[in-house]
């Protein structure tokens, strides 16, 4: 019986253990980072998309806009031009422009919504800094949620949204070149929603 009840505390106290912790980080002195991947108001990122959501598949072309300081407009077109959701973020203001029938669900638009400002968040706020190998992981906090970057040689190579100590959300970038992600693939641990873009 002493050594259940042993097990299921040593259980429990593993279960809960931080994510930095479970993974093996060590604490470094905190250091700012800066998101450049969508950051230059004279260019148009446009990438080929495939969005699958709860059964569904919706492939395209998806264009994020900078428009201004904290001002993006994330648009999501088929292959001949017919919207299928367009969004704008403008500071902490979310405005839904339009969005096709089949996708026009609360959880679903707030769900993009929280993925789509990590994705273009510039400056996210850093509360804690630590290392793992050759990465450098920033902890911060966005919308009430945490958020580990992960930068290696100085480039943003993963984004981890952490809930109860588990990975929820992962967002990786890939092929980098001039402060471009060629590749981004944004997958949820919990629920089936996948994004998958590749740039043009």
């Amino acid at each position: 019986m002493r050594y259940l009840c042993s097990s299921i505390l040593m259980l429990l106290l593993i279960s809960c253990a931080s994510y930095p912790k479970k993974n093996g980080f060590t604490v470094r002195e905190v250091r700012n980072i800066e998101n450049l991947y969508f950051s230059d108001t004279s260019k148009d990122y446009v990438y080929k998309a495939n969005i699958e959501a709860f059964g569904n598949s919706f492939g395209g072309i998806f264009i994020i806009k900078k428009l201004g300081d904290e001002h993006h407009r994330i648009a999501f077109t088929t292959e001949l031009g017919n919207k299928i959701f367009d969004f704008s973020f403008q500071g902490e203001d979310f405005k839904v422009n339009h969005i096709l029938k089949d996708m026009d669900k609360k959880i679903l638009i707030n769900v993009l919504k929280n993925d789509f400002q990590v994705l273009v968040a510039q400056n996210p706020f850093i509360e804690k800094s630590f290392q793992k190998d050759d990465d450098f992981i920033q902890q911060a906090s966005l919308h009430h949620k945490t958020y580990y970057y992960f930068l290696t040689e100085e480039k943003l190579k993963k984004v981890v949204r952490v809930g109860n100590g588990k990975e929820k959300v992962v967002f990786l970038f890939s092929e980098i070149n001039d402060n471009i992600a060629q590749q981004i693939r944004i997958s949820h641990q919990n629920f089936k929603l996948n994004i998958a873009l590749k740039a043009l």
